[in-house]
């Protein structure tokens, strides 16, 4: 490790130790390590205590620890309750509230001809809060981050926003840029951070890390695999990391949704003998000369 990446991870320490409250958010249609990479320092940022939010602007469904925390706005948690839930236009009636002693009951009416709110839909989250940092994954810009910046561009103004990638064209938008564009995955640059902000890590941090680092490098047999992956590789098996293969998502739906051809025999059908005999010969192929054993004889190109 050289002096410039110790500078690096002292200043982003400094920013985790001095400040609250924080997001970690990933580009559009994040490939598996920049996912694994993101959950991980997510739930390592949580044990250190932190108001962190993990956020993306597009679905993301892949088989990791924390990815059910992924949200699509860019918020951290305040002191406003958000009760959230799926919702299709015009399909709310009204929305009314009681207060019945000491409880506030809120009451949301459906419109006629649309399903009632599913209980087991309904998220609750905090909202309202000032982030003071944002970890900005796997983005060569702002711009990769889709809806996500574009939506919120006034909430990444005055913020300390530490940009770590390894993309050959990244612009080092970040006021604190971890950028390796040597590195064989973003798992194994964020392995190094999470190690250097004294996070213990456990089975779940390491399994995704690992997942992260085996997807990047096609399981190890890249050309950017070096001494290096192979020890990261070790450190995390021995933290307890679950080898397992995370596929992507269109993969999954091509394996779920195949369906082999069904085949349904036709019945055999037995006829009476009686009925088989009286049945027509079949009439004489009249493609067929009467002549065709006889041999030919040819002569001078012509048939005699």
């Amino acid at each position: 490790m050289d002096n410039n990446q110790l500078l690096i991870f002292s200043r982003i320490s400094q920013i985790v130790n001095q400040k609250l409250s924080g997001a970690v958010v990933l580009p559009s249609n994040p490939s598996i390590d920049a996912t694994a990479s993101a959950t991980a320092l997510y739930l390592s940022l949580l044990k250190l205590g932190k108001n962190i939010s993990l956020s993306c602007s597009t679905k993301v469904d892949y088989d990791l620890t924390g990815v059910d925390k992924i949200q699509k706005n860019l918020s951290a948690s305040g002191d406003s309750l958000m009760i959230s839930f799926p919702y299709t236009d015009g399909s709310i009636d009204k929305i009314d509230y009681r207060i019945e002693g000491e409880s506030f009951n809120l009451i949301i009416t459906p419109r006629n001809g649309f399903h009632k709110l599913d209980p087991s839909k309904v998220s609750y989250s905090y909202t309202g809060g000032k982030l003071d940092f944002v970890f900005v994954l796997d983005s060569p810009t702002l711009t990769s981050l889709g809806e996500l910046y574009q939506n919120n561009q006034n909430q990444f103004q005055g913020l300390e926003i530490i940009n770590i990638d390894r993309h050959l064209t990244n612009a080092n938008f970040g006021t604190i840029n971890y950028v390796n564009k040597t590195a064989s995955s973003l798992s194994e640059m964020v392995f190094l951070l999470i190690k250097n902000l004294g996070v213990e890590l456990d089975k779940d941090i390491a399994t995704n890390l690992y997942a992260g680092l085996a997807s990047a490098t096609n399981n190890f047999s890249s050309y950017s695999v070096n001494a290096q992956t192979f020890e990261t590789a070790a450190a995390l098996l021995k933290m307890g990391a679950i080898k397992k293969i995370i596929k992507k998502p269109s993969e999954a739906a091509r394996i779920n949704t195949f369906t082999p051809p069904s085949f349904t025999p036709k019945p055999f059908e037995v006829k009476p003998i009686e009925s088989v005999e009286k049945e027509p010969k079949p009439a004489k192929s009249q493609e067929t000369p009467d002549d065709w054993l006889k041999p030919k004889i040819f002569k001078g190109g012509g048939l005699i």
